[in-house]
């Protein structure tokens, strides 16, 4: 089984679809028992997706000044870990993925990926996503997988009563929460607001058997209803009141789905 740091050089050929069959199924292995690389595997797949979404488009349009700054800040850094050490491939993997596969830092990769998000986003991003309901749903499940990992490391929770005061105050939402979540498994976790377009989106976190369920609620908008599989993950997509909602999981399909019909019919 591959270690965490010896993914390292993997990341970009496994996304690019590079790798040789032996390697791709280690890293496959890896993704499987280890949650946080499966996460960030799945942010940086996200990115790539909406770059190869709008290449023609980004084809015509310079990157802003600060977007080459910080790309040119990332490419200087030394080729080492925290402690020092520099990342090479493992002797096992091909010749091609051992000589030269260094990342900047640990960071450095997260740090990309997010300097290209703000190069094509904003009003871009928001055109792109408003015309692809899969492009929506990338976008999503990235957020649902950051959102996640942060509230890991920060340790967080909030009630409901705290949450629905939230959502009156950031979104004009006079909501209220389901009154027995656990009737459906479910666990609520908190909720923040994310960016999205020139705006804000509401985040509602759940738990489902210990496993991170995500709803999303995008004010002033409507979308068909649909069931979206990316990324690994469902997202289950519907519209009430010109607010659209979508609910990503990395559970089943059938049991997003009567996760959604929960949620829809106990929703207030």
């Amino acid at each position: 089984m591959l270690k965490c740091d010896a993914l390292d050089p993997l990341v970009t050929p496994f996304i690019d679809g590079e790798l040789p069959v032996a390697d791709r199924r280690a890293v496959e292995d890896h993704l499987f028992a280890c949650a946080p690389c499966h996460s960030r595997i799945a942010a940086e797949q996200a990115v790539r997706d909406l770059i190869r979404a709008q290449r023609a488009a980004l084809c015509t349009r310079p990157a802003p000044d600060a977007l080459h700054a910080r790309c040119a800040e990332l490419t200087r850094r030394p080729a080492s870990d925290e402690d020092g050490r520099p990342h090479v491939a493992p002797s096992h993997l091909a010749p091609s993925y051992r000589a030269g596969a260094r990342w900047p830092t640990r960071l450095a990769p997260y740090a990309l990926a997010a300097s290209l998000v703000l190069g094509v986003g904003g009003a871009f991003l928001y055109q792109a996503t408003d015309r692809s309901a899969r492009l929506l749903a990338a976008e999503l499940t990235a957020d649902h997988l950051k959102c996640f990992a942060m509230n890991s490391a920060l340790g967080t929770h909030q009630a409901p009563a705290a949450v629905e005061r939230s959502m009156a105050s950031t979104f004009d939402w006079r909501m209220h929460l389901p009154d027995d979540p656990a009737s459906a498994g479910l666990e609520l976790v908190g909720a923040r607001p994310c960016l999205y377009a020139e705006g804000k989106i509401a985040h509602i976190m759940y738990r489902h058997d210990g496993h991170p369920v995500s709803l999303f609620m995008l004010p002033k908008t409507a979308r068909a209803e649909e069931l979206i599989e990316v990324l690994g993950h469902e997202a289950s997509i519907w519209c009430v009141n010109n607010r659209t909602f979508v609910l990503v999981s990395r559970e089943p399909r059938r049991v997003v789905q009567r996760m959604a019909s929960f949620v829809q019919a106990s929703m207030r």
